[in-house]
C-alpha cells in the first residue's frame, strides 16, 4: 500500500469533505437584528460580534415602523443606560440602516424612471452636476438625520463612530459641526451630508446664516439630554424642535429620567417608549472603586504620585475640579517625568483635538481634565480613572468612572478626598447607592481620623448653611442645587430655571469672571 505524505492526505480530505465556512450572518449577532449587510460588514471590521443589551433592546424597536397618517411612523424612544454600554451604536445603527434603505429606494425609483423614459422614446433626464466650491452652485445642506450632543468632545466621538460604521456604505456622508473649528472646513464637510452630529450653538449659527436647512430632518437624536439641560441648552433644543417639526422619529438618551428630562420629552416627543437597561445606581461590575482619605492637598498629591508609578497603568485620566487645578497638576506631573497633558474648556478647540488624538495614539499616558472629559472620551486603553478633585455634581462621578471599564473591560476608579470633603463623598454614596471601600497605602496613611458625616435631612439641621439632603437646593453635590455642571467647559451660563448658582455672586467656579457662552 502506497503511503502518502501528510500534505497529500490533507488535500484529499479537502476534496472529499464539504467544508462550510462561517459567514457574517452565522457568527455576528447583529445580523439577527435585521441590519443592512453593509453595516454588518463594518461592525465585523470593528471587531464586534454580539450586541450589548442596550443595543438589542433599542435597534429593533427603533427600526420598527407602523402606518400612521398615510406614512410610516417610527417609535420615539427614551433610553437610559450606564456609560460605556454601547448607547452610541444603539442609535446610530438603526438611523443609518433606515437612511441606507431610503437611499436604495430612491436609486431604484430613479432607475425605473430612466427605463420608462427610454421605453417612451424620450430622452432620460440627466442628473444636475454642480461644483460645491463654486459659489454659484452653492446649496444648503439638508441632512436626513441629526444628532445633538452637549460637548464638542462627545460630538466628535459620535461622528468618529458613525464614520466607522459607514465605511462600506457608498454615498452616505457624515458631518461634524462643533464650535471652535474653522467655518470653511465645516461648510465643506456639510455638502451632501446625510447625518450631522453637532453641538447646538454652532448648528444654529449655521442654520441662521443659511448654510444648513433642518426641515428635511427625519430622525433627531438628543444624546446626554440631562447634560444638555445642565449647560443651558433648553432654549436651543426648543428652537431645533421647531425647525425639525416634520421629523418622523425622536430618540433621547439620558443618564437619568429626572423630572426636567421628562418635561423636555413631553414637549418634543410623541408617546415615547421607555427603555432602561440599567441605572446609574447599579454597580459597575467591571470597575473597582476605592477611596483614599488625605490630610491635605499635598497628601493627595503624594497618593496620586504613588499610584501613577504603578507599572500596571496603561493610560489614565486624572480629574480635577477647576481649570486652574487642572493646569497646575498637569505641569507638576510633567516636571515629575510623566507624559501628561491638560484638557479643559478654556483651551482652543484645535489644541483640545490634538491632545485627545495624542491620547488615542498612545503618545500621552495621563490626561488631566475637568468634567469636559467626563463624557465623550472612549479610549479602550484607559485602565485607571483618578478623582483628584471631586465633581460638583454627584451624577458626574458616574460619568467620570465610566471612562474606564468600557464595553465590558475591567477598570479601576480611585478617589482621593480630604476629610472636609466627607459631605460630598456622602452625596456620591447616596446618589450611587454604593459605599466606598476606604483603603490606605502603607507609609502614606492619613494622620487625621475621619469623623462620621453629619446626618442632615433626617434629624436637626447641619451646623453650616449649605447642607441638606442629597439633591436639596443649595447643597454641595445634589442634582438640583449643586454648583453646576462643568462651568469651565466653554458653554457659559445656564438658562433660568435649571439650577442657578448661589453664593458666588458673578464669579465662576475657578475664580474668573463669567463670560457669555460662545457658539458651539
Amino acid at each position: 500500500m502506497t503511503a502518502f505524505p501528510p500534505w497529500a492526505r490533507r488535500v484529499d480530505l479537502l476534496m472529499t469533505e464539504e467544508i462550510t465556512l462561517p459567514t457574517a450572518e452565522t457568527t455576528n449577532g447583529f445580523a439577527a437584528l435585521g441590519l443592512d449587510p453593509q453595516l454588518l460588514a463594518a461592525v465585523a471590521d470593528l471587531g464586534y460580534t454580539q450586541p450589548m443589551p442596550v443595543q438589542t433592546q433599542c435597534i429593533s424597536l427603533a427600526m420598527a415602523q407602523a402606518e400612521s397618517a398615510g406614512q410610516a411612523a417610527f417609535n420615539d424612544l427614551m433610553v437610559s443606560s450606564q456609560t460605556g454600554s454601547g448607547k452610541t451604536a444603539a442609535f446610530l445603527l438603526p438611523v443609518l440602516h433606515t437612511l441606507l434603505k431610503q437611499q436604495a429606494e430612491a436609486e431604484a425609483a430613479e432607475e425605473q424612471a430612466y427605463a420608462d423614459a427610454v421605453a417612451r422614446g424620450e430622452a432620460p433626464a440627466k442628473r444636475a452636476r454642480r461644483n460645491p466650491v463654486n459659489t454659484r452652485h452653492f446649496k444648503p445642506a439638508e441632512p436626513g438625520a441629526l444628532v445633538l450632543c452637549p460637548t464638542r468632545e462627545l460630538a466628535q466621538q459620535v461622528a468618529h463612530d458613525a464614520i466607522g460604521l459607514v465605511q462600506h456604505c457608498k454615498g452616505l456622508r457624515i458631518a461634524n459641526v462643533v464650535g471652535g473649528m474653522p467655518y470653511q472646513m465645516q461648510l465643506a464637510r456639510l455638502q451632501n451630508a446625510d447625518l450631522v452630529v453637532a453641538t447646538p450653538g454652532r448648528l444654529l449659527d449655521l442654520q441662521r446664516s443659511g448654510q444648513i436647512k433642518l426641515d428635511k430632518v427625519q430622525f433627531l437624536v438628543v444624546d446626554e439630554a440631562d447634560r444638555m439641560l445642565d449647560l443651558g441648552f433648553a432654549d436651543d433644543l426648543a428652537e431645533v424642535h421647531n425647525l425639525t417639526a416634520q421629523r418622523r422619529q425622536t430618540m433621547m438618551f439620558s443618564a437619568t429620567f429626572a423630572p426636567r428630562v421628562q418635561q423636555l420629552a413631553g414637549r418634543v416627543m410623541r408617546k415615547p417608549r421607555h427603555i432602561q437597561v440599567d441605572s446609574p445606581q447599579e454597580k459597575h461590575a467591571n470597575i473597582k472603586q476605592v477611596l483614599f482619605w488625605a490630610d491635605n492637598p499635598q497628601h493627595k498629591r503624594m497618593l496620586l504620585d504613588h499610584w501613577l508609578r504603578d507599572a500596571g497603568i496603561d493610560q489614565a485620566i486624572v480629574f480635577a475640579s477647576t481649570q486652574i487645578e487642572c493646569d497646575g497638576l498637569a505641569t507638576d506631573l510633567q516636571q515629575s517625568g510623566f507624559a501628561a497633558v491638560a484638557l479643559h474648556g478654556a483651551l482652543p478647540q484645535a489644541l483640545r483635538n490634538r491632545r485627545l488624538m495624542a491620547l488615542r495614539q498612545g503618545q500621552v499616558q495621563i490626561l488631566v481634565a475637568t468634567d469636559v472629559a467626563a463624557r465623550g472620551i472612549d479610549v479602550p486603553t484607559i485602565t485607571h480613572v483618578f478623582n483628584f478633585g471631586l465633581p460638583m455634581k454627584s451624577e458626574d462621578y458616574t460619568h467620570r468612572i465610566g471612562r474606564t471599564g468600557r464595553a465590558g473591560r475591567d477598570g479601576l476608579a480611585v478617589t482621593f478626598a480630604e476629610f472636609r470633603d466627607r459631605r460630598k463623598i456622602g452625596d456620591i454614596e447616596a446618589y450611587s447607592k454604593q459605599r466606598f471601600n476606604a483603603e490606605v497605602i502603607p507609609g502614606l496613611e492619613p494622620k487625621q481620623r475621619p469623623a462620621p458625616p453629619a446626618r442632615t435631612g433626617f434629624a436637626g439641621k447641619p451646623r453650616h448653611g449649605g447642607g441638606g439632603r442629597p439633591g436639596d437646593r443649595g447643597g454641595f453635590g445634589g442634582d438640583r442645587g449643586g454648583f453646576g455642571g462643568e462651568r469651565n467647559a466653554g458653554f457659559g451660563e445656564r438658562s433660568p430655571g435649571y439650577g442657578k448658582h448661589t453664593g458666588f455672586g458673578s464669579k465662576s467656579r475657578d475664580g474668573g469672571a463669567r463670560r457669555p457662552r460662545p457658539a458651539n
